[in-house]
């Protein structure tokens, strides 16, 4: 493989990385929201939303950690994308049921939290999307031999 194909493999795979550490700032920007406003007032954390931030949390710092180059190629990347996939999917569904068929009546709260269904479902995605690019990365760079004699194994 050479250097351009490296490179632009490298610059496609930052740009996933990037968008899905965005999105999961937006996450724990929207559903901190209400975690916030709980705490101020002393009341109750509804584990639902510390479920999101939890999740938009993980999703935030492994993004970032994939940015490290030649971090991909090891075996537990796909399998832990696939994981904050099922994550993220698992979070889209519950708040999914709470708010997607919800009229919001003029109440932005309700507006705010239909939209970050939204961003969940994009955040699933790009997981998904982030999986399956990272097990075919893996599985064509797993073994590799040297350039000019083929024995070697890098």
């Amino acid at each position: 493989m050479g250097f351009v194909a490296m490179t632009t493999s490298y610059v496609l795979f930052a740009i996933l990385h990037l968008a899905q550490f965005v999105l999961a700032i937006a996450v724990i920007g929207l559903y901190g929201t209400d975690l916030d406003r709980a705490h101020r007032k002393g009341a109750y954390s509804d584990g639902k939303w510390v479920y999101a931030i939890v999740v938009a949390s993980l999703s935030a710092v492994t993004a970032i950690l994939y940015l490290i180059p030649f971090f991909l190629r090891f075996a537990a990347v796909p399998i832990w994308s696939f994981i904050l996939f099922v994550l993220w999917i698992a979070l889209f569904g519950f708040f999914g049921s709470l708010y997607i068929h919800e009229d919001p009546e003029g109440n932005s709260d309700i507006q705010r939290m239909k939209n970050a269904v939204w961003v969940d479902l994009a955040n699933a995605l790009l997981w998904l999307i982030g999986t399956g690019a990272a097990g075919t990365y893996w599985w064509l760079h797993r073994e590799r031999n040297s350039r000019f004699t083929g024995r070697a194994k890098l």
